[in-house]
């Protein structure tokens, strides 16, 4: 099966589980002509399809709850309980028990394309050197994120550079288009529920984000609380593992955040 019939079946696939936006996938789509970088994070899909062809003795490794679909990109800060700065995997929609090996490769395929373009000044030996370093380092860890209060000084002054200047994201927020459609009703009771309180006031926003999951349903819902805004986000999912009947259309699953 080449990959464009396994892109047509995939999201034949997925709009029997959810709504497709598809404005939004024609623009993945075109993303993924671009280069051989975004083409590799907006279709897992693909990859999970041939990872036991090309990587037949690596696919039987011990299996352990992996990310799925990880890539340097796959990265970011959040703060945690305690309002500590945290750098770590921010992605898991396609977390699913599988072999170890799949995230060390598919994230060291991602930094020797990143190597490629010339977006990281490392030689591909370094690359797979230092993933299988970092990981065996976390294993010994205890596999815990980031905190950037104390330690790791450089990676925390990445995190609070320029670009991460809330004045700079709120104004991206705001500029957001208002959603002018029906919402589902599980978008909703997602949002609500991470919300600080009930019966805020709040104004939906349409937001088109990532690649993985461009085409599906994504909603941000921005209020203000206690002086200042907060957001909240609900995103149409459906686990690619995922088994069994088919949702009821109109009621997909929402990842939220």
């Amino acid at each position: 099966m080449n990959v464009i019939k396994a892109s047509r079946q995939f999201e034949d696939w997925l709009a029997h589980r959810t709504d497709i936006i598809k404005k939004d996938l024609r623009l993945k789509h075109t993303n993924m002509k671009e280069g051989v970088f975004p083409f590799l994070r907006a279709t897992f899909y693909r990859w999970a399809q041939i990872w036991p062809q090309v990587c037949p003795e690596l696919a039987k490794a011990p299996h352990v709850l992996a990310v799925g679909d990880l890539h340097i990109e796959n990265f970011g800060t959040w703060r945690d309980g305690e309002g500590r700065l945290i750098w770590g995997v921010n992605d898991f929609d396609e977390a699913h028990p599988m072999a170890y090996t799949n995230d060390l490769v598919r994230l060291a395929v991602s930094a020797h394309l990143a190597s490629q373009l010339g977006h990281l000044p490392l030689k591909h030996k370094d690359i797979c050197d230092s993933v299988l370093e970092g990981y065996r380092e976390a294993l010994r860890k205890g596999g815990s994120p980031f905190v950037l209060e104390e330690e790791n000084d450089w990676l925390r002054s990445v995190a609070l550079s320029e670009l991460r200047d809330p004045v700079h994201f709120w104004a991206k927020m705001d500029a957001l288009p208002t959603v002018k459609t029906d919402v589902p009703l599980s978008a909703i009771d997602a949002i609500e529920h991470l919300m600080p309180v009930r019966d805020i006031d709040y104004r939906l926003k349409h937001r088109v984000a990532g690649l993985g999951s461009l085409g599906h349903a994504r909603y941000v819902a921005i209020a203000e609380w206690h002086g200042g805004k907060i957001a909240r986000e609900a995103k149409a999912w459906w686990p690619l593992h995922a088994t069994g009947p088919l949702p009821a259309k109109g009621l997909p699953i929402f990842s939220i955040r």
